[in-house]
């Protein structure tokens, strides 16, 4: 199982997205943003009724009394997180279940049992708070990953907490083996993935992202508008917040102003690679070409050796019924990378839309062996049966 949450979107034809990373930029870059919002374009933003802080983190008197039950003050923090953990996963207590597009508060995800990876973090931070444990967010740089939404490509990110040792007074270090994680993924907690401490304005950004996202696939544009500029005001240097807008004004008509908003998302992370491959689709429009053959050369460059992205380009062409040149591209990224099982799989259902049941049934397996999730596995023997009746029916 891999577990995320929604980072950002991406639509405007065929196009690539990416992982954020930090970027130094000067205070009035940050501050001076008025001009990128445009109230006038979505009127009725104001109806959508915004989570506070205080909403998405607060939790109930039943989430205390767990916390005091559960969680025993002591000195080894192994212990204490260990506790948490088991609070949060434990069949008797939360037992949570992974499901992707739940952007919960912490005292609905308590109480529905259900979290993404994002909704999992904000209720353990909330909990761990409770038990007067040191805790921190983290943003885990995974490597780029796309999921499809209806007609979206979204890019996908991870974060998990932190548990750590209080630092004892004047300690300027604190060692390893007193800090531990919370995480829905055993997958990234094994893998040595760079990670960055974040604070809570941007998990403010990032949850608020997340429900503009959902908006935005809904085509409910004034509640997504109000969402990610819930994010923006939260974390004015999240780069990928203005990209977001950009997207929202650019499906609204408003070229010029997704123009100035994906500049300004550029401007705080030029690594950015979503608003710049949109902001050359604009200048595309626009005709100034070499602008856009700038970008994309660059983008080309960061991109050829991530098999994710040959994936992506395959999900598109397989989108737009162009089955020869998915099968391509997702041979590509078995190249790139043979362990990924969701690569087999998807090219086992290009096979099977096809016509080829012996390459879409070999491949299928192929997933099967690749795989290491029991409730994945169910589904692809399932997807290997159906399989399996069709051949034997011609």
């Amino acid at each position: 199982m891999r577990s995320f949450y929604i980072l950002l979107t991406v639509l405007l034809a065929s196009q690539l997205i990416s992982c954020s990373s930090t970027q130094t930029v000067s205070d009035d870059v940050i501050s001076n943003v008025e001009h990128l919002y445009f109230d006038d374009l979505f009127p009725s933003y104001k109806d959508t009724l915004i989570e506070s802080e205080h909403d998405i983190f607060s939790i109930d008197d039943e989430m205390r009394l767990s916390v005091r039950n559960k969680i025993k003050a002591g000195k080894d923090i192994k212990e204490q997180a260990t506790k948490l953990v088991d609070l949060i996963f434990s069949n008797g207590n939360i037992n949570l279940d992974y499901v992707s597009g739940a952007d919960l508060t912490a005292k609905q995800t308590y109480h529905s049992g259900t979290a993404n990876c994002l909704s999992l973090t904000i209720m353990a931070y909330a909990l761990a708070t409770e038990a007067n444990l040191d805790v921190k967010f983290q943003s885990i740089k995974i490597p780029e990953y796309w999921v499809r939404n209806k007609n979206y490509n979204m890019l996908t990110g991870h974060v998990n907490l932190l548990v750590s040792q209080k630092a004892n007074r004047g300690s300027k270090f604190l060692f390893a083996q007193n800090t531990t994680q919370v995480d829905f993924d055993p997958f990234i907690s094994k893998k040595h993935f760079s990670k960055e401490v974040i604070d809570k304005r941007r998990v403010l950004a990032l949850f608020y992202n997340n429900k503009g996202a959902q908006a935005l696939v809904d085509i409910d544009y004034n509640k997504a508008y109000a969402y990610f500029k819930a994010a923006a005001k939260a974390d004015p240097s999240h780069s990928y917040t203005w990209g977001n807008l950009g997207v929202l004004y650019r499906l609204s008509g408003k070229v010029s102003h997704a123009k100035l908003a994906y500049q300004h998302a550029v401007k705080l992370n030029k690594k950015n690679f979503t608003s710049s491959t949109n902001l050359a689709i604009i200048y595309k429009m626009e005709g100034e070409l070499e602008k856009a053959k700038r970008i994309e050369k660059i983008l080309l460059t960061q991109r050829m050796d991530n098999p994710h992205y040959h994936a992506l380009l395959a999900d598109e062409a397989f989108y737009n019924h162009n089955l020869e040149l998915a099968v391509r591209y997702y041979k590509k990224a078995i190249k790139l990378n043979k362990h990924v099982h969701e690569f087999y799989f998807q090219l086992a259902k290009v096979y099977f839309q096809s016509g080829q049941m012996v390459l879409a049934r070999k491949t299928i397996e192929k997933a099967i062996s690749k795989n290491k999730a029991p409730e994945t596995e169910n589904r692809y023997i399932a997807k290997l049966n159906y399989i399996n009746s069709v051949e034997s029916i011609n």
